[in-house]
């Protein structure tokens, strides 16, 4: 709490020498007869003052100094110097005003005082007045001269003018409140009727229609069974797949197909639905994809991997309709990315097994080319064949050298078996020289039967490598198959769209609360703009 000054008045006993002078027309018994503060009470120290010398004279300095220590409120040292001016006074500070003020004897604190200034100050009209501090040319005031004493004001009329102002502070008050209502009824609650007059008599219901399903891929069952075979089946796509048929639900080509198959121009354009959402005749497609867009609300759930789809109309059956065509749409672009992906797979694999195969038909071909021209359908049985030949001539020869050998041991041999012997043996010896020679040489432009052994080893090693080539690109194609068709995609549907029989839209109350709130909003941040720009212009 901020000290108060304190209040005192200055007792004149009589004017001492040198002292100013007192006012024209005061008499001592008037100086007796003013209220010092003590009552009937003897001033302390007068006694004390007529027996001692008068003290000293204090400097303006002193006098500065003393005030100061008072310890004023900056409110009382305002006062002061209005109450100076006002009694055409120039102090040169504040604690100058309460000096001057004192000198001429008036307290800058008296009630009556501070109440006449702020009744002066009410009255716009009236002048300012100076009483005894006008000068007139033909006599000249000394500045010390003291001020007549201030007007008294009664009771009744400090009464008048406080209650008169009290009822001024009301009324500017009841002005302000009645402003401020005004404001608030023509910018904040007459937009806000008129939105909820919208959404609760002119808006047209909707309805909507809730659906999820998800994208699931086949997964091959283990060939091992038992507990293995038990965590096959589906799965969850990839992120990538429902994010591709997500799109594929909001883009234009869904639009279309919808469109196209049930009429969802003609539907938003019916005469039943409100000037605001309704379709105008000759709406563009810009026009009918941005309401598409509008009346559909997809979203997907990474953790759970399910699509939530809202389709909303303002017939429940055809919000059924929408969201039904809708999946069908989806599960066939789900069929054409399964379809593009396994044929992506399969592709490869398909041209490896085909060329596989060409080369081992050429191979064929070039081994049934080979014996055809040489007669030989296999080099090994050939070699076996004339094995076995040479075989029995060796046997056969080697009988006859046995017989000849026994003809020859007696003393007198047979000649003409010895004969017969000898031309068998040289004929079982050419016939062995033939055969051993019909396999290394051949005849005129013939080849020998090593070489076509060897051509046809050759062509035989190279088919069978083809075949084996060629059963290799068939597991890998069976492989391919097999992955392709794990990773088939199957759109599963969790939730079916329901029509309702209760509108989903629009939420009146909400609606008009937001609005209520956005109005109250902008008007707030107006009204305070507009504050901050009068302070600035009126500083």
């Amino acid at each position: 709490m901020k000290p108060k000054g304190k209040k005192f008045r200055i007792r004149r006993t009589g004017a001492a020498p040198g002292s100013a002078a007192s006012p024209a027309g005061a008499t001592d018994g008037d100086a007796q007869d003013s209220e010092d503060g003590f009552g009937g009470g003897a001033f302390p120290g007068a006694a004390a003052a007529q027996d001692q010398q008068p003290p000293r004279a204090l400097s303006i300095e002193e006098e500065l100094a003393a005030i100061r220590q008072e310890g004023l409120t900056g409110r009382q040292l305002r006062m002061a110097r209005r109450t100076a001016q006002k009694h055409g006074l120039q102090p040169a500070s504040d604690f100058d005003a309460v000096r001057l003020l004192r000198r001429q004897g008036i307290d800058p604190f008296e009630r009556s005082n501070m109440l006449e200034l702020v009744v002066n100050e009410g009255q716009k009209s009236a002048q300012a007045r100076l009483p005894a501090t006008v000068r007139h040319p033909s006599s000249q005031v000394p500045a010390t001269a003291p001020a007549g004493p201030p007007p008294t004001i009664d009771e009744a009329t400090r009464a008048q003018e406080i209650l008169r102002m009290q009822r001024d502070i009301a009324a500017r008050r009841r002005k302000r409140l009645i402003l401020l209502a005004a404001r608030l009824l023509v910018f904040v609650l007459l937009p806000t009727a008129g939105v909820g007059y919208y959404f609760y008599n002119v808006a047209t219901p909707f309805y909507a229609a809730n659906s999820e399903f998800q994208i699931q891929k086949a997964e091959a069952s283990s060939p091992a069974g038992g507990l293995a075979g038990l965590f096959g089946g589906t799965t969850f796509a990839t992120v990538q797949d429902s994010i591709a048929v997500q799109s594929f639900l909001e883009s234009r080509e869904a639009m279309q197909l919808v469109d196209e198959e049930l009429g969802l121009r003609d539907h938003f354009s019916s005469p039943d639905i409100d000037p605001l959402n309704r379709l105008a005749p000759d709406a563009t497609e810009e026009d009918l994809y941005d309401l598409y867009s509008r009346n559909l609300t997809i979203g997907y759930d990474p953790t759970e991997g399910l699509i939530r789809m809202e389709v909303v109309s303002a017939d429940p059956e055809l919000s059924e309709r929408f969201s039904q065509a809708l999946i069908r749409h989806a599960e066939s672009r789900v069929d054409q990315m399964a379809q593009r992906l396994r044929g992506d797979q399969m592709a490869g694999a398909r041209e490896s097994y085909e060329e596989a195969e060409a080369n081992m038909m050429a191979a064929q071909q070039r081994v049934v080319a080979l014996q055809e021209q040489s007669g030989v359908l296999s080099s090994e049985a050939e070699v076996g064949a004339l094995f076995n030949q040479i075989s029995t001539f060796e046997i056969q020869a080697q009988q006859e050298r046995l017989r000849l050998a026994e003809l020859q041991s007696v003393s007198r041999p047979n000649q003409a078996q010895v004969e017969v012997a000898e031309r068998n043996i040289q004929r079982l010896e050419a016939l062995i020289a033939e055969l051993r020679a019909s396999m290394t040489d051949g005849q005129s432009d013939d080849a020998s039967l090593a070489q076509i052994s060897a051509q046809l080893v050759v062509a035989q090693a190279d088919l069978q490598t083809r075949q084996l080539m060629l059963a290799q690109a068939l597991q890998a194609l069976e492989a391919s198959r097999l992955e392709a068709s794990r990773q088939s995609l199957y759109l599963t549907v969790s939730v079916n769209p329901v029509a309702t029989d209760e509108a989903a839209y629009p939420r009146k109350l909400e609606n008009t609360l937001l609005a209520f709130l956005v109005f109250s909003g902008i008007y707030l941040m107006v009204s305070m703009t507009a504050s901050i720009l009068r302070e600035q212009v009126s500083a």
